[in-house]
């Protein structure tokens, strides 16, 4: 009993430890996940491990043809671990001095090799884990480094650290810069602008969680290769951008605002049919110094998408277009100019230059841009009547009063007036205003949507700059073509009508200094006043703006176009200072498109006339067989002679004469080459003398003269 006794008092007192100890784990436990969980969690967060984001490669973005607009290239943060858990005392000394020649020598010779050894040395005793080599890396100098000794035994046996990450190019540089976008931090927030923001989701990458672990000055660690862990990737945006058109663009805009100086420009090429944006481009002043004025210009803000403006008298078209879409006007009405100076009621209106016009057509004052005719036509049709609603309903149906609803974020709904609407400062002389460009604005995009529905005879397609999403090269989404509404925006005559007066401003208007004989090509001048405002008896302008908008080819448009210049200094209208950059933009492109010419050969061959066939040619029967054959020219011949005749008679067939050379003869050379002419005449002993060129149209001797050595003239043309 002694020994039993004594057996379970052993057995309840190890029980009872085990209970007190579980209970003190129990508690240690609760109290380091509950009570101080939070301190603990910072604890292990700071000074140990944790869980990092490592992000994908981001999707490219590409041009119509697959060129390279934005891509993401891999760099590489090249550090050396020299106190790697599973590093070799052996391996480290048995390739430290060759590591170190080679850094100094490929990599950094800021240090010699013995420098390099030496830091390397003083780091590894010191318990270091991350000596920095080299940031940013290319993918190429990081495999070079990873190829030096001990370095290419990996990263636990050689502590070779490769962190990579990427950065955003732009292979084009400036190229369609502001569109295209890019991405900023401000105050601690990421910016994404353009295309970039747009679209981040599908150009963003996957993510993945890769466990790190913290070493001295604050650099994190992969706890495996960073550089073998791979996130899925972003998928590609397939742009509408030509590159070679988004070139032309931007260099004829860079051009002009170099020389004009103005705040900011725009110029914008979309096409006609589908609505796709081919190029696009905007310059302003660009102040990288602290405000301080570089004089250069670069795509600092998106003004042709996010920039809303009065646009002057390119507005003049949905004024016109409202007139004869309401029946009120037709082309041949005639219209009071008043000398090209009005009032409407105290406010004074002036055409932009001094004319003797009091009367005239309504395309003549469209081809002017007269302010005063096009203004007195709406007050009279509009205003007076009290139908200011129906002009505000033509507006709305030229869908002037809508966003296009381009892919880009930031643009803004075009302003027009409410009838009479106090909120609005409606007035009396709001109709004539609004009718020649003010008192309403609208982006640079907005009014060329317009312009490219005239041009694509009333329908209006939906802007976009994205065709497609791609990956790996494959479609995987689509954005189809897009009209915008369910017909045309006015009837198929005031279209007509419309694309009358706009070639007619190129052919006899304002626009008629720049037309060209090689195409032809269509569109309306803008002059506008900027910040105008009216003190007392003074007016005050704060600047002028300059466009044309307009497209070509103009019997068969394909790319219709948008140029303004805002606040340019020195000259200032339209047709001087946006006009030449819109004719050396249609100039290239259609130098460089060869499908915008009309084909020579698409119509059956003609049948020649007569006067076209060769008639009366005089020469060598052979040659002349010859030649006609390779023509492809049917004939007869019915002469045996060395020397022959064509004549083309009435059936329109060719029949090869006989031409009879007579010894010791004048021969009749008329109709002959002077080769040939030559050759029968100095055969013969006759002394030739020439004038003119061509073939032979006189001889001085008579023909059948005796030959005794004279000297005859003959006479070529």
């Amino acid at each position: 009993m002694t020994i039993k006794n004594e057996v379970l008092i052993r057995v309840y007192t190890v029980l009872a430890g085990i209970v007190i100890l579980a209970a003190v784990i129990f508690f240690k436990a609760f109290k380091i996940s509950v009570t101080e969980g939070t301190k603990w969690r910072d604890k292990g967060n700071d000074d140990y491990r944790q869980f990092r984001i490592v992000e994908g490669e981001r999707g490219n973005i590409l041009s119509e043809n697959g060129s390279l607009m934005a891509t993401s290239l891999p760099f590489f943060d090249i550090a050396f671990d020299p106190n790697s858990s599973a590093m070799s005392q052996k391996d480290f000394e048995e390739n430290i001095d060759s590591l170190a020649m080679m850094i100094a020598t490929y990599v950094n010779p800021d240090l010699t090799p013995g420098g390099w050894r030496d830091y390397v040395l003083q780091k590894r005793a010191e318990g270091s884990q991350y000596i920095p080599i080299v940031k940013n890396a290319t993918l190429a100098q990081k495999e070079l480094i990873g190829s030096f000794p001990l370095f290419n035994l990996g990263q636990y046996k050689g502590g070779f650290i490769a962190q990579r990450n990427y950065e955003r190019r732009r292979p084009f540089n400036m190229l369609a810069r502001r569109t295209i976008g890019y991405s900023k931090v401000l105050d601690g927030d990421t910016i994404m602008v353009g295309l970039e923001g747009s679209f981040n989701k599908t150009l963003q990458g996957g993510q993945d969680k890769v466990l790190m672990y913290k070493v001295s000055g604050g650099n994190w660690i992969p706890v495996e290769d960073l550089s073998t862990i791979q996130p899925e990737s972003g998928k590609d945006l397939r742009t509408t951008l030509d590159v070679n058109l988004q070139d032309i663009v931007e260099n004829a805009l860079y051009k002009a605002v170099k020389q004009h100086k103005p705040k900011f420009g725009v110029a914008i090429v979309m096409e006609v049919e589908t609505g796709a944006i081919r190029a696009i481009a905007n310059l302003g002043e660009w102040n990288p110094q602290g405000g301080i004025d570089t004089g250069d210009y670069d795509e600092v803000y998106n003004n042709a998408i996010g920039s809303a403006t009065e646009p002057g008298s390119t507005y003049k078209l949905a004024s016109i277009m409202s007139l004869m879409e309401d029946g009120y006007v037709d082309l041949n009405d005639l219209v009071e100019l008043d000398s090209g100076v009005t009032n409407f009621y105290e406010e004074r209106m002036a055409d932009s230059y001094n004319h003797s016009l009091d009367t005239t057509t309504v395309q003549r004052a469209f081809e002017i841009s007269s302010n005063v005719g096009i203004a007195k036509l709406m007050q009279k049709y509009y205003a007076e009547s009290g139908k200011e609603d129906k002009y505000l309903a033509n507006l709305k149906k030229f869908h002037l009063n809508t966003r296009t609803g381009i892919e880009i974020q930031g643009e803004p709904k075009p302003y027009i007036k409410r009838a009479w609407n106090d909120e609005d400062e409606w007035s009396g002389t709001t109709i004539p205003w609004m009718s020649i460009g003010y008192e309403v604005t609208c982006t640079p995009l907005q009014l060329l949507s317009f312009y490219n529905a005239v041009a694509n005879d009333g329908i209006m397609m939906k802007p976009y700059l994205v065709s497609k999403v791609e990956e790996f090269g494959e479609q995987v989404e689509k954005f189809p073509v897009k009209q915008i509404g369910r017909g045309r925006i006015a009837s198929k005559k005031t279209i007509r009508n419309a694309q009358i007066l706009l070639e007619a401003v190129v052919e006899n208007g304002t626009a008629k200094k720049y037309k060209t004989d090689s195409y032809r090509f269509a569109g309306k001048t803008g002059t506008t006043q900027l910040g105008y405002k009216k003190i007392k008896n003074r007016r005050r302008v704060e600047g002028h703006q300059a466009s044309f908008a307009g497209y070509f080819p103009a019997n068969n448009p394909k790319y219709s176009c948008i140029v303004l210049l805002n606040s340019p200094k020195g000259n200032y209208y339209g047709g001087t200072v946006a006009l030449p950059v819109f004719r050396e933009i249609a100039d290239k492109i259609m130098d460089n498109d060869i499908e915008l010419y009309a084909t020579l050969n698409d119509h059956p061959k003609p049948l020649l006339t007569k006067k076209q066939l060769p008639d009366y040619d005089v020469g060598h029967r052979q040659d002349m067989q010859t030649v006609l054959s390779y023509l492809d020219l049917p004939f007869e011949n019915t002469t045996p002679s060395k020397w022959a005749v064509i004549r083309a008679t009435e059936s329109d067939s060719l029949k090869l004469l006989k031409r009879t050379i007579k010894e010791n003869r004048v021969p009749n050379v008329v109709g002959m080459g002077l080769r040939d002419a030559i050759y029968i005449l100095e055969n013969l002993g006759l002394q030739v003398k020439i004038k003119g060129y061509g073939r032979v149209k006189q001889q001085s001797i008579k023909v059948g003269t005796k030959v005794h050595g004279q000297t005859i003239w003959i006479r070529l043309g």
